[in-house]
Formats: C-alpha cells, structure tokens, sequence
C-alpha cells in the first residue's frame, strides 16, 4: 500500500537550547558558539536530523541490541522506523523529519523579550594551572516554539500501531532528556505539545488513524 500520514504539533523550548552552527572563527568579544539559524528568516531553527538523531539514539537505549556495533545495528523496531544502510538489511527510513524555524517571535517580542536568543557565559578550568577559559554560548530563549512537522510513510498498515507507539515513546523519552548540547548543564529541556496524525495521502483506515491520535495524545 502507498499512503503518508503527517504527523504535527509544538516543540516548546523549556530551558535555553543550543544547537551549534560553524564557529570556526569569532571576533574577540562575540559569541564563541553561536546557534543554527535558517539562512531565509535569521530566526533560529531546530534541524530535522538533530530532532531525528536524539530520539533514535534514546530509543537504542531503551532497546539494546547485544550485536550492536553502529546504528545500523539497532534492534528491528528501531531500523523499520528509522531506515538501515547496510547492504544486507537495506530498509529506507518510514519517517521524515523536516526542519524547524521558531515561529512564536511576534508573541515573545509583545512580552519585552528584544532577542530570540541569550548568551550564557561559561568557564572551563584548568585542572593543571587553575586557569579559567571563559567562554560565550548562545542559547534560545525559554518559551521559543517551534512546528513539530514528520512524515511517515505507511508500508505496511498492521505495523502503522506499533511503529507510532515507538515513535511516542521516544518523544516522551526526549522530554525527560535533553535536545542540542550541554544538556548536563541544564540546557535543551523541550516539552511536546498538541502532536496529532493525519493522513494526507492515500487511505489509511479510520480507526487506525483514531488509535495514533489517542497514543500521540497520551
């Protein structure tokens, strides 16, 4: 069967996040490590392989596999959800992630807020010389939301259940994570919000579709 359900909602920033674009030059006084921003807007974005990225990685943990040596080595929910590369196992990934530009900018200017992002100032210290190396990061602010936008592509409709239940459960695994870097320091808490599937193309059956909505709700 071909058939594709769009899966949307909100990903609300819950402490500063940061996800770093190039910083391989900064002038003295600028952020050392700035955030990725769309090249259309300026506005900050969340890349749709970070996104991607962290929830596979959480899921591999929540079900290992003792042969695993790379990604494509990853337990068979895992791989039939998120694609295999290797020659002897070749499966495309059913889910595609898009990128995502924060949209709630107008709303946050109204509250006082004067710019998307905040520069946290850090300090490593030498364990050698008891040298401080202080350092800007660049953060999103709290609050900043972002459009939660997958597709899935339906290859088979008795597995559509069980592969949105893998996919919630690594989303739910993300909200006690953290996105970006710097997460032990408190950085990239995001929360989930408003997520619901619909389909867009072809047919799906309707109490497949209701079934998804209620575990994405849950």
């Amino acid at each position: 069967m071909f058939a594709k359900i769009e899966i949307t909602g909100e990903i609300k920033v819950v402490s500063g996040l940061h996800i770093g674009a190039s910083d391989a030059f900064a002038a003295i006084g600028a952020i050392d490590s700035p955030v990725v921003r769309d090249a259309y807007s300026d506005l900050p974005m969340i890349p749709g392989s970070s996104l991607k990225g962290k929830i596979r990685s959480l899921l591999a943990k929540a079900y290992p596999n003792d042969f695993e040596k790379t990604a494509d080595d990853d337990s068979d929910n895992i791989l039939r959800l998120f694609g295999c590369a290797k020659k002897d196992k070749l499966k495309n990934s059913r889910l595609i992630f898009s990128d995502m530009v924060m949209d709630n900018w107008k709303e946050l200017k109204k509250l006082g807020l004067q710019s998307q992002t905040e520069a946290k100032f850090e300090n490593t210290i030498s364990r050698m010389t008891s040298e401080a190396n202080p350092r800007q990061i660049e953060r999103v602010v709290r609050g900043a939301t972002f459009p939660l936008q997958l597709i899935y592509n339906v290859e088979n409709e008795d597995e559509i259940i069980e592969d949105i239940a893998l996919l919630k459960e690594g989303m739910t695994l993300l909200s006690y994570d953290y996105l970006g870097g710097s997460g032990s320091r408190g950085y990239g808490k995001v929360k989930f919000s408003g997520v619901a599937a619909d389909v867009v193309v072809g047919e799906v059956a309707e109490e497949i579709i209701d079934k998804c909505n209620d575990i994405l709700a849950e």
